[in-house]
């Protein structure tokens, strides 16, 4: 039996953090071949009042661990958000991959309909069914901050084009 939500969140999110980290991998490359300190780029912004490349990371794998976690009816795992190192970015990555990839489908089965709280006990707290959780705010949100990262290092002259953004389908 098909599970639409799962096949909409899972494998997307597991896609799109392939791409990620393989951009962050040539990113990684690109300063040690020019001789450029690293944090330059995982400090990079494209406006001042926007994250840094680390941050866009961060949040990205938050988005991801968490809209599964929520859809699944699991409790989403914390992180302290202390990555200041390529590494450690890919470490992030790695580690929100293993926590999706162990999410079992069937958890998935009644998803589009749960009851999806963002920002409970807050003036900003918004009720979702899970289907519309997941399409009109969780990838959405996902996308922003993975296109960020990307064109950050784009600007900053790493040598990325579609298909490394893309990640392997």
């Amino acid at each position: 039996m098909s599970n639409p939500i799962f096949q909409a969140s899972v494998p997307v999110f597991k896609q799109m953090l392939g791409g990620l980290s393989d951009v962050l991998a040539k990113a990684e490359a690109h300063a040690s071949a020019r001789n450029i300190d690293a944090n330059a780029l995982l400090q990079a912004r494209l406006f001042p009042d926007m994250f840094a490349l680390t941050k866009q990371v961060q949040v990205a794998c938050d988005f991801a661990k968490g809209v599964c976690a929520r859809l699944a009816g699991v409790e989403v795992p914390s992180a302290e958000d202390s990555e200041q190192s390529f590494a450690e970015l890919q470490a992030r990555i790695q580690k929100t991959l293993a926590f999706i990839e162990g999410l079992d489908a069937t958890k998935f089965v009644d998803a589009a309909a749960r009851d999806i709280v963002t920002r409970p006990g807050t003036p900003k707290e918004r009720h979702f069914t899970g289907q519309d959780y997941l399409l009109h705010y969780g990838l959405p949100q996902f996308f922003f901050h993975v296109t960020t990262a990307y064109a950050l290092l784009r600007h900053n002259g790493v040598e990325v084009g579609k298909k490394d953004y893309m990640g392997a389908y």
